[in-house]
């Protein structure tokens, strides 16, 4: 990633950046909006339950609001029917597995369809320690061969970006959610917190 925005000689880019929550994009805004003007794209039927999902798009406002104002911020509203259908299969398998992967690529794909404008897309997922850099960026690289949209590579959770985002969700008093989102991750968390 530090290549291709050396790449612009010092001149700012638009990005369409795929949030899925507040605490991730915390930093990924922070280090980003340097190099780029941004449209934060919340864009997550996964989320379960819709209170959850809403509960969320309230922390992405609110932090837009009040650290990142110049950042605009397009939502497509709540449709969990996507989130199944994308998972459909894969739904007995747990955290970190297939089901993750086609959940982040669907996603990316929404992404990615609607960044066909901005000089780049990418997502904020790969902040989390628990999410696999690796799927996200070999997704994004095959997705921008299909759809045409660059995608910006990237791991946000190396140097320090992940420890930093837990820093400003200290700092702006943001919510940082005890479960990845899907009503199944939600249920697995659930049962670790019993053990």
């Amino acid at each position: 990633m530090e290549n291709i925005i050396a790449s612009f000689g010092g001149e700012r880019k638009s990005l369409l950046l795929h949030s899925c929550c507040a605490p991730c994009s915390s930093y990924v805004l922070e280090y980003l909006s340097r190099y780029f003007d941004i449209t934060v794209l919340f864009y997550n039927p996964n989320i379960y339950p819709e209170a959850e999902y809403e509960k969320r798009l309230q922390e992405e406002k609110r932090l837009l609001a009040e650290v990142f104002p110049s950042v605009k911020l397009l939502t497509l509203g709540y449709c969990p029917e996507e989130y199944y259908r994308a998972v459909e299969g894969f739904e007995h398998l747990g955290e970190n597995s297939e089901r993750c992967y086609h959940c982040y690529a669907f996603r990316m794909k929404k992404a990615a369809e609607l960044a066909v404008k901005y000089d780049y897309f990418t997502t904020t997922l790969s902040i989390s320690p628990y999410k696999h850099a690796e799927w996200i960026n070999e997704l994004g690289a095959r997705i921008q061969a299909e759809i045409g949209a660059k995608y910006l590579p990237a791991d946000f959770k190396k140097k320090g970006g992940y420890q930093r985002s837990i820093e400003l969700c200290k700092v702006y008093n943001i919510y940082r959610q005890n479960y990845c989102g899907c009503a199944f991750s939600k249920k697995e968390a659930e049962q670790k917190e019993k053990i």
